[in-house]
């Protein structure tokens, strides 16, 4: 597909993908860690009592501020380039949208919670590959989706008084990141990683203004102000490396590594909000988790790659 350009510019260069893969594993560890973080950030200030808009609004303002002051005085509008525009704002909609619902689950509900039903990205993403790559699924992994919900069901519990509407914000938000995590992984190599990273939060950006404008609150102290920008600084961190990652080895090679999400957030719900993880998230989370790897398993098995 020919490339979109800005006349008088010249293009910026998008590096190959390599072979690197204990480093992009390691990459995938760090940005998981960031992403704790970052929730943990978020939870913080939306149960102090600021809107889970603003503190989206924040994440990506600070984001597109940190983006833009790295690239533009080297690569000025030439960044703006994308081979796939239409990918990028959709993949960017898909960011903000999948971090808005997180930041309200989060508000509700703990982390150990939030994170397992997030643990169902990888099997959305089975799922989407059908409409969206045109991918076959066979019966197999059909039943793998099928034993995750069954994990997340007992997660949930929705037949249950301790079910809580917040819970289906968080299928959204697992959702919307599945879509992210596709048109990622379309992207890679296809357009730089400071071009991704420009897009995704000039996109969420634009998409929030409205929403934090109606919801206007700033940080009223010291500790909420570092919250404010560690949410920034820590969401640019955790995508430099995760797409970074993706340049460095084959999605199927790193797919596994999510779910040591798990560890991170556990640590933080149990120490930091005296939140520990449940009975039934200790029952449902590793069934979701064998879902998961299962259907890694059986897409590495069907591209014949078990061996990388």
């Amino acid at each position: 597909m020919a490339g979109w350009r800005y006349p008088g510019i010249h293009a910026v260069t998008t590096k190959p993908r390599e072979d690197r893969r204990g480093f992009a594993i390691a990459l995938m560890m760090a940005a998981f860690a960031c992403f704790t973080v970052l929730d943990s950030s978020a939870k913080m200030l939306v149960t102090e009592g600021m809107s889970p808009l603003m503190a989206a609004f924040a994440r990506y303002t600070v984001h597109l501020v940190i983006v833009a002051a790295l690239i533009l005085p080297q690569q000025g509008t030439a960044s703006l380039q994308t081979s796939a525009p239409g990918l990028e704002i959709v993949r960017g909609v898909c960011l903000g949208g999948s971090t808005i619902l997180n930041f309200i689950a989060v508000g509700y509900l703990p982390l150990t919670l939030t994170s397992t039903i997030l643990f169902m990205i990888p099997i959305f993403i089975c799922a989407l590959s059908v409409p969206m790559l045109g991918e076959k699924v066979g019966l197999r992994r059909w039943s793998a989706i099928a034993v995750g919900f069954c994990g997340i069901l007992v997660v949930t519990r929705p037949w249950t008084g301790d079910f809580h509407w917040a819970m289906l914000v968080s299928f959204g938000a697992a959702f919307f990141a599945a879509i992210y995590t596709v048109l990622t992984r379309r992207l890679a190599g296809v357009d730089s990683t400071n071009t991704q990273q420009l897009y995704s939060g000039l996109v969420a950006t634009i998409l929030l203004v409205p929403l934090a404008i109606l919801n206007w609150e700033l940080p009223t102290t010291p500790l909420a102000l570092i919250l404010f920008g560690a949410m920034g600084v820590m969401g640019w961190s955790g995508h430099q490396m995760l797409t970074t990652a993706h340049r460095y080895a084959p999605a199927a090679v790193l797919a596994p590594f999510i779910y040591v999400q798990l560890l991170y957030m556990t640590a933080s719900s149990w120490l930091i909000f005296h939140q520990p993880p449940s009975i039934w998230i200790g029952l449902g989370a590793p069934i979701v988790i064998a879902s998961g790897i299962y259907i890694w398993w059986r897409e590495r098995h069907l591209r014949g790659d078990l061996s990388a």
